[in-house]
């Protein structure tokens, strides 16, 4: 018997990086603010190249498996993440406009990349 191949490895990789997205996600299930969609939708990728049983399991979860199915079909995002997203968005420069009294040039900045990030998402179909 041999040394594991790079394949092996690869796949172990994988299994990790999905592990590790959806301990976050089941994280963001109690956590407010917390993306838990995003991370299952990672974790998904994840197991896609590793394991398919935790892929299926994802895909078939009853309270989040439809987000990350219509994510992966149509690049759907439901109404309501739309919403989570727009809020904490707001709510986050609020807090680095206050907190960190940032010079115009960098309040513009991130200002701009926040509203281009959000225009993203709100034209993502629902």
């Amino acid at each position: 018997m041999g040394e594991p191949g790079p394949g092996f490895i690869r796949r172990g990789l994988w299994f990790a990086i999905g592990l590790f997205f959806t301990g976050l996600g089941l994280i963001g299930v109690v956590v407010p603010l917390l993306p838990t969609v995003l991370f299952l939708i990672l974790a998904a990728g994840a197991f896609a190249r590793s394991s398919p049983r935790l892929e299926a399991w994802i895909l078939d979860h009853p309270r989040f498996g439809h987000h990350v199915r219509d994510w992966r079909e149509r690049g759907a995002i439901a109404p309501r993440g739309k919403l989570f997203a727009m809020g904490g968005m707001a709510g986050g420069y609020t807090v680095f406009w206050l907190s960190a009294r940032p010079e115009p040039w960098l309040a513009a900045a991130v200002a701009l990349t926040l509203c281009l990030i959000a225009a993203w998402i709100l034209s993502r179909p629902s």
